[in-house]
C-alpha cells in the first residue's frame, strides 16, 4: 500500500481495513490514489449512523436508512414511526454492522466503478 494513503485509512475498523487493503493489494500509486479518493467520499461513519438512529427518536425515523442508499427501508421506517420505535431500538444495537455492511459495498463499488475489481 501507498505510505501516504496509510493516513487517510487510518479510522477504519479492523474488517473494513482488511476489506480494503485486499483491493488495494496489487495496484499502483495512481490507482491507489484514485480508490482512496472516491472511497472516503462515500464512505459512511458510524457516529454518523448513530446519530441519525438516535434522531428517530426525535420524530426523524429512517433517516439512518436513507443515507445508506436503503430508501425504500427509510420510507417505511418514517412513516410506520421507525415500525413503532422497536425498528429504531434494534438498529441502536446493530448501527456497527449497518455501517459495515455499507461502507463494504461502497469499497467494491468504488473498485468495480474504476475498474480494478473484478467479481
Amino acid at each position: 500500500m501507498n505510505s501516504n494513503l496509510i493516513p487517510l485509512f487510518s479510522n477504519l475498523g479492523a474488517e473494513e481495513s482488511s476489506s480494503v487493503k485486499e483491493i488495494l493489494d496489487g495496484l499502483d500509486e495512481g490507482q491507489q490514489a484514485q480508490f482512496a479518493a472516491l472511497y472516503l467520499n462515500k464512505r459512511r461513519e458510524t457516529s454518523l449512523i448513530l446519530i441519525c438512529i438516535l434522531a428517530g427518536f426525535l420524530g426523524f425515523a429512517g433517516l439512518h436508512r436513507f443515507i445508506t442508499d436503503r430508501i425504500g427501508l427509510g420510507l417505511l421506517y418514517f412513516f410506520t414511526g421507525g415500525f413503532l420505535l422497536i425498528g429504531t431500538i434494534i438498529d441502536l444495537f446493530r448501527y456497527k454492522k449497518i455501517t459495515r455492511k455499507y461502507n463494504t459495498k461502497m469499497a467494491l463499488e468504488t473498485a468495480t466503478l474504476l475498474g480494478i475489481w473484478k467479481n
